[in-house]
Formats: C-alpha cells, structure tokens, sequence
C-alpha cells in the first residue's frame, strides 16, 4: 500500500498562497526562530532544512516517552523497542544502531550529548526536562563536526527572564507506566536558578521489559554584569530497562509478550537477565562576552562520567567511560544600524572531546559476571575547527561554511596501537530568496561525513576492526518554506539527494554477536513536507473554538548501488530498515472552557530488514487520541487535566526490528490498545 498525499499538498498550497493575501482578525503570533545558529535566526529567512519542536508540540504527546513528538518530524525515525531502548535515525537506516543512536551529533543547549567516540545516551534524559527541540536534517558540519545524518539540539536550561514558577507532572498508564517530575525555578535580579527531579517506572508490555529512571537536573544562569553570562548545566541519570530480545515470525505470532526463548545453543534473555544499566553524571559551564554590540564570544567546559553493564545472551559487558571537552567561538556581525548595506555575520570556532573507555567482557552465568574473557582499554579522541559566514542583501541570503574535522583512536590489545584518520573538510554552501514576505527558496550543497564509533570498532563479537572505514558522501537538496503574514498556514517542502559512499552496516553471527562492515555505496533520494493549517482560527465563543491541522510526509527511496557481502550481491536491493512512505497527520480541536481533543494518525510501509530484501515487515496504521482540559486557579496558577489512548486501532507491529537478525529473529512486537492519563500543575 503507498499513500502519497499529492491532494493533500496541492490544497495546501493554494490555501497558503489564497491566505497570504487575507487580512483577518487572526492574532499575529510570535516569529518562529531557530537558536542552533546562535543569533536567533528567523526560521523563514534560514537557508537549511531545520525542524522545531516547541514547548506545545512536545506537550501534544504522551510525556512518558520522546518518540511520540519526535516521530512527527518528516525525514526522522525514532524507534523503542522496549521502554527506555531508543535509536533514532535521521534520513538514513538503523543499520549503524543495534542499539542507541550513531551519526547523529545532539547537543543539549551549548554543551554536546554525543560523546568523542560517537555515541549519544539520548535515553538518559527525562522528558518533561526538555523545553524544545531542533532538528537540523542533512550533513551539517559547518558549526557541528563529524555526521552525515543531521544535528538535533534539545534546550533544557530555563529561558532567561523565567519568573518563579513550581510544576509538578504525574502520569499513568498501561503496562504498569508510571512517571512523576518536579521542577522548581527563581529569578533572583541578574541570577537564575532550576532544580529539575523526574522518575519514571514501566514494566512494559512484553515479558522482561521492565524499566525504571530517577533523574536529577541543575541549571543557573548568573549575568555578572550586562552582556557577560555565565551558565551551568549538570544532570545525574540512573536508568535501567530489560530487554526482552528479538522474535521469530512464528513465536510473535504465538505470543508476541514472550521475552527470547532459550535454545538449545543460545540461552534466552529471561534465563540471562539480559538488560542495560547505566549511571550517567555529565555537566558543563559556558560563558557568554557580548564584548560590543558586534563582537559575541562563547566558551563552554563539560565533560562526562559513565558506568554501564550490559548482560547479554552470551556475555556479561562492563564499561567505564569518560568524557572531557571545550567548545569555543567568536561571532562578529556587521553594524546593523547600516540597514541598505549587506548584513552579514561571521563565526568561527573550534570544539574538542576525548573519551576514554574501559571495556571488560564476563561470561554471563544468569545475570552474573564470571570470569574474564577479553578486556580493553579505548581512547577516542576528534576536535575540529569549524567558520560560517552568511551575508543578507534584500532577499537573498547566502551562506558558506566549512568544518575541518580531525579523529583518531588507540587500544592496548596489542601494544598501544593508534589509528589515525586523515583529516576530512566538510563544506556547506547554502543559498535562499524571499520571494515574497512569506515564500522562500533554498538550495543546499553539503559533505557528510562521519567516522566510526568506538561500539562499531569493537563490537559485540570482541574483535577490534581497525579497517573500518568512515562514511562519506555529497548531499544536494532544494526547499521551498511558505508562510501567511497572519500565522494562519505554513508549510516546509524539501527534496535531496546524497550518494554515500563506505557506508557502515550492521551483521550478526550465529550467535547474536554484532560486527560492522562497509557496504559500498547506498544513494539516498528523498522527499519531506510538513504543513500546518488553521482550518477554524481561534476565537473566543461558539461550541468549536478553533481547528488546527498538520500534515507531515516522508518518501526516502534509498538503495545500496555497490554492496557485496559473503559472495552475494545486494546493489540495487532497498536500504534495511528504511520504510519508503510515511505519512503522519493530526487534528487538534479547541473547545469551550480550555478543553482540547488532539488526534493523530500514522502510516507506515512495509520495512525491509535484512539486507537481501527477503523479508519485511507488514505496512501499519496507529491511530491516537487525548484530551485536555485547562483549568485557571489563579492569574499566575494553573492545572492541567490529561487522558488519552495509543493505538486505538489494537494494529499488531514492531516499533522497532532486529535488523538482520540471525535466525529470522527482527520482531519486537510493540503495545497493543492502551491508554494513559495524568495532571500538571504549575504555580
């Protein structure tokens, strides 16, 4: 089944452009900007492909998880097989993430989340901590390093000016889904404070699925003297979650809440406690010197502390990790009070990390470490030095950046070897006209580039691949961004194309045991649009007060063009684990008395999942509803009431496969109908 919603573009276009002309008594909103180019930029005058999760996206959704809002961004995939295993992918495959996140970089405001080795605990975070998000989609090494995905940047620090405010969230749910947060903030004059506490417990829908999160979150803000700040950011996470391992088609369809079976040769994941246990301590100060009204300095410090333990079907993994790095930059722009002349602005910068990882494997007996079976010791280290110029004359916007990145490692299973990658440019040109107030165009043309992380140098088989290659490759894309003057309708078009090359895939052994190799090449054409539409703009009486739809469409026809593996040839064969279409749309309805019904469907195709494209998984539809009733307590006091329900339509799927998985076992089956419901109150 493929639904292209051509019908659905089109009208949305003519309405666009029907509505720019309209002067109505819709209230202006506020102008969309995009803070990861550090100026507070206009989202229509950006000339990249950039996504934004506000404050009231993320509270559209279920609070208790992050897939839900981040899957309405076209172009990303956020999976979780069981509560608290994520992996996320941005216009790509999963083929790199057995587990977690690879090829993405995500910061967490100045400070990154992804380590010098390439990994990103993305799962430590407690929802109802992140304020916003933003998802620049491409190679973007220009302010980021090292990636061929994109960068997704998530705010948690308070905004400055924040007054006093306490907020406490609870919610309930299926499945035995509890999640509680407290956070509590003061301005004190030029100081700001936030102590942020969230837990989160599930036992998940599937046999030995069971997880539990406490998180701890301190922020300040201190502006010493007027345009000189200095910030502070530090989070402690203790998260653990069962994983209940993969199934065949058969046993998912027997049942499909049975956690892996044991075998004859392989122990199943109930008999080894398989699971993941990770305490997490990571934190970062960053000062800001607006020296003159033209000249910006940032530095930022932070660094990472990591205990992880994953028994496995077939081991019992202990890793010590530790991270230390700084990011610094000057940004200097044009005299803006020279309004007819070019405005332009200026940045460059250098960011560095190294992290060191002790790594000792056990033999798992139950649960329990046995005895040794290797241990290594890793150092991964990248810096790199990155500049954007962007000039505005009118309605042309031009932009030219460059990252030189740098990326080496060293082990000392066999006498402190050290692997140095050759140093690799990625450059971005980007270009876009203001047609009009509301229409503009843009053109891209970047590198993406991105080395392997340390998990894909030693995998789970114990083997460290010192032949792996980095991926690389050139992006094109072009975009169209159209906005009415009144807020009423917007709408994101963009088409790329980017030819990868050494891209890095994953295989399996017999036993389950994970090893990475390069695939050749994979070309990857895509399309994503997004919509949003005022059908009924809001107003204050009648029995429908207003009616907001959005639309999102993702198409990624990508394919292997040069991937030979064990003598068989899978060129031309569609990329593992990429769904061609995806379709999401949703409907918010505001009623009298602050009451709200949001619904939300979403279509998904048929998903390869092994590299010879002889198996996929079924197309799908989930259907989703909850509604909201606002009540004031006071001018400055409120309470939030919450209900709602997922997957309404008791569709059976995986949210979240194995890919080539050994024994035909890639299915996770995911919930079926169940439902949640909780308050917020803010004081």
């Amino acid at each position: 089944m493929k639904i292209i919603p051509a019908g659905v573009l089109c009208s949305l276009l003519l309405s666009t452009m029907k509505l720019q002309a309209q002067q109505d008594s819709l209230q202006q909103l506020p102008e969309v900007t995009v803070q990861s180019y550090y100026s507070n930029a206009s989202l229509q005058r950006v000339p990249t492909a950039v996504s934004i999760l506000s404050p009231a996206d993320l509270q559209l959704q279920q609070g208790a998880s992050l897939l839900p809002a981040l899957n309405t961004v076209p172009g990303l995939r956020m999976e979780e097989r069981s509560p608290g295993s994520y992996r996320l992918s941005i216009r790509g495959s999963l083929l790199r993430s057995p587990f977690g996140i690879r090829n993405i970089k995500i910061y967490i405001d100045d400070i990154p989340l992804t380590d010098a080795g390439g990994n990103t605990y993305l799962n430590l975070l407690d929802p109802d901590a992140i304020r916003r998000a933003e998802v620049l989609k491409g190679p973007d090494g220009s302010m980021f390093g090292a990636n061929s995905g994109g960068v997704v940047r998530l705010g948690l620090a308070p905004e400055a000016g924040d007054t006093t405010r306490l907020q406490v969230n609870l919610q309930g749910g299926s499945y035995g889904l509890f999640h509680g947060s407290i956070g509590w903030q003061q301005q004190w004059k030029n100081y700001q404070l936030q102590v942020f506490q969230g837990f989160q417990r599930a036992d998940g829908y599937r046999q030995h699925t069971a997880m539990k999160r406490w998180y701890t979150q301190v922020a300040q803000r201190w502006e010493y003297k007027p345009g000189y700040v200095l910030k502070m950011l530090a989070f402690y996470s203790d998260l653990s979650y069962l994983t209940p391992g993969g199934l065949t088609l058969a046993e998912s369809k027997a049942n499909p809440r049975a956690a892996r079976p044991s075998t004859a040769a392989i122990p199943g994941a109930i008999a080894q406690q398989a699971g993941i246990y990770n305490r997490t301590f990571q934190g970062g100060l960053v000062h800001e010197a607006q020296f003159t009204p033209r000249l910006q300095h940032v530095v930022s410090v932070f660094g990472a502390t990591t205990y992880f333990q994953n028994p496995f079907l077939t081991k019992y993994e202990v890793r010590v990790e530790n991270t230390i790095g700084f990011r610094t930059y000057l940004q200097w722009i044009s005299n803006p009070a020279h309004t007819t002349a070019v405005q332009w602005k200026w940045l460059n910068g250098v960011e560095w990390q190294q992290t060191s990882t002790d790594d000792i494997n056990y033999g798992n007996r139950g649960g329990r470490r046995d005895t040794v079976q290797t241990a290594d010791k890793l150092y991964t280290g990248q810096h790199f030095f990155f500049s954007r110029f962007q000039a505005t004359k009118g309605a042309l916007t031009l932009e030219a950046a460059a990252s030189l990145n740098y990326y080496s490692y060293r082990y000392n299973s066999d006498g402190h070897t050290s692997v140095h990658l050759s140093p690799q440019l990625m450059p971005r040109v980007s270009l876009s006209y203001l047609f009009t107030p509301g229409i503009t165009g843009r053109v891209t043309v970047s590198r993406g580039y991105s080395p392997p992380a340390t998990a894909e140098i030693r995998a789970s088989d114990d083997v460290i691949n010192n032949n792996l290659q980095p991926e690389t490759g050139w992006n094109y894309e072009a975009g169209l961004r159209m906005a009415t003057r009144n807020g009423r309708a917007s709408m994101d078009a963009t088409a790329f194309y980017y030819r990868m090359q050494n891209a890095i895939v994953l295989r399996r052994h017999a036993n389950s045991n994970e090893y990475f190799v390069n695939a050749g090449g994979v070309r990857q054409k895509g399309i994503e649009w997004q919509g949003t539409w005022w059908v009924m703009k809001p107003r204050q009486q009648g029995v429908l007060r207003g009616i907001r739809w959005q639309e999102g469409y993702t198409f990624s026809d990508f394919h292997f063009t040069d991937y030979t593996s064990a003598g068989k040839d899978y060129s031309g064969n569609r990329l593992t684990g990429v769904p061609q279409h995806v379709v999401i749309s949703s409907i918010s309805w505001l009623l009298p008395a602050n009451v709200s019904i949001y619904t939300q469907h979403t279509y998904t195709s048929r998903i390869p999942l092994d590299d010879g494209n002889s198996t996929f998984a079924g197309d799908f539809h989930l259907l989703q509803a909850s509604t909201s009733w606002k009540l004031p307590l006071h001018t400055r006091y409120s309470l939030l009431l919450r209900a709602g329900a997922d997957n309404l339509l008791d569709v059976k799927y995986s949210l979240g496969n194995d890919l080539n998985a050994a024994g035909g076992r890639y299915y996770n089956p995911a919930p079926g109908r169940n439902y949640f419901g909780g308050l917020r109150l803010v004081l």
